[in-house]
């Protein structure tokens, strides 16, 4: 999965814009995947825990991001992702003059289950059944598909 951790000062977005940013995240990865693979968390912290130069801060957003779903095979692939999700943040920290940080770790997709289950690779009919589905497709219901000739 794709997981987003959003470090905020406490109160700088309301529920509305935490919604609408998380539809944005999502949006650059459901194209290629299954939206349920991303997960957004919005880490609320108040003035006494987030500080930035030795000084609190309440106009940063630091951004943690960990791939595991999809790896980026070269250097321009990596700055292609950045640069759409620079675009997606835009509305959320420039626009709104506020400071922000994002960084992106690519992991070894052996390391990764959901539901207890190795998801299927990239660009397979499992993969599209659960692109599909937007959810875990257990093996017992691949197989049921695959006898029933729909995989």
């Amino acid at each position: 999965m794709p997981l987003h951790r959003i470090f905020i000062p406490k109160g700088l977005y309301n529920p509305a814009d935490k919604s609408a940013l998380s539809q944005a995240i999502t949006e650059l990865y459901a194209v290629k995947m299954p939206a349920f693979y991303v997960v957004v968390l919005f880490i609320e912290l108040g003035p006494e825990d987030y500080f930035v130069g030795g000084k609190s801060t309440q106009r940063m957003v630091r951004i943690s991001v960990e791939h595991l779903a999809r790896n980026f095979k070269d250097d321009a692939l990596k700055r292609a992702f950045m640069d759409r999700y620079e675009a997606a943040l835009a509305p959320f920290t420039k626009a709104r003059g506020i400071d922000w940080e994002v960084q992106v770790t690519d992991c070894d997709r052996m390391l990764w289950n959901l539901n207890g289950i190795a998801p299927p690779l990239e660009n397979t009919e499992e993969e599209k059944i659960w692109k599909q589905e937007n959810r875990v497709v257990t093996p017992e219901e691949m197989e049921a598909l695959k006898t029933r000739g729909q995989l």
